[in-house]
């Protein structure tokens, strides 16, 4: 058992490194079962097929998110500033998500849908109780904290995207982001 569950895994490996690089269309099984040292017939026994491989990444990506990054309502800007420090360390899957949303092969991510909704109930519920402003529907703000905190990373096409090490100041980024969203989350707050 522990060698099926060893195989699966780099298996997972080998296509998060193939996905990333070349997105789903690009991607070749042949690939990605020499990268993880199988015969590529184990890909379709574990997977079924090239698509549920992508989706079993991508839904294993975006939990590892939802666990990593603790949405905090009542700190927007805080929030914003750990999303950008997750997006600029992991180049890997923020180049998944961009295929991702190119190829749109995004079926069967209800817990991304899930993950969305429950944040933006957050802020509407946050606004309810003035701490965040109604200047902004909820769903604006998420979008754009989300946008701002990621703009920077490899895989946005209009941000300058960065290898941390050789950025001089990350932390005048930082705060920038957590202005820029403070701005936006507390417009409209009545003194």
């Amino acid at each position: 058992m522990r060698n099926a569950e060893a195989t699966r895994e780099r298996i997972l490996e080998a296509a998060m490194a193939e996905f990333s690089a070349f997105g789903i269309q690009g991607a070749r099984v042949d690939r990605i079962a020499e990268n993880a040292g199988i015969n590529k017939n184990m890909i379709y026994i574990y997977f079924k097929n090239k698509q549920t491989l992508f989706n079993t990444i991508l839904q294993k990506q975006l939990t590892r998110v939802y666990k990593e990054i603790d949405f905090t309502p009542e700190d927007l800007p805080g929030f914003a500033v750990r999303v950008f420090d997750f997006a600029v360390n992991n180049p890997e899957l923020m180049r998944l998500l961009a295929w991702s949303n190119i190829e749109q092969h995004a079926e069967g991510l209800s817990e991304r849908d899930d993950a969305h909704s429950m944040k933006v109930i957050s802020i509407t519920e946050a606004q309810n109780s003035g701490l965040i402003g109604k200047a902004f529907p909820p769903s604006f703000i998420l979008t754009t904290i989300m946008t701002l905190a990621t703009s920077w990373t490899i895989a946005n096409p209009f941000g300058l995207a960065f290898d941390s090490a050789s950025l001089n100041n990350v932390q005048a980024l930082r705060d920038g982001i957590a202005k820029a969203v403070g701005l936006i989350v507390y417009a409209g707050i009545e003194a």
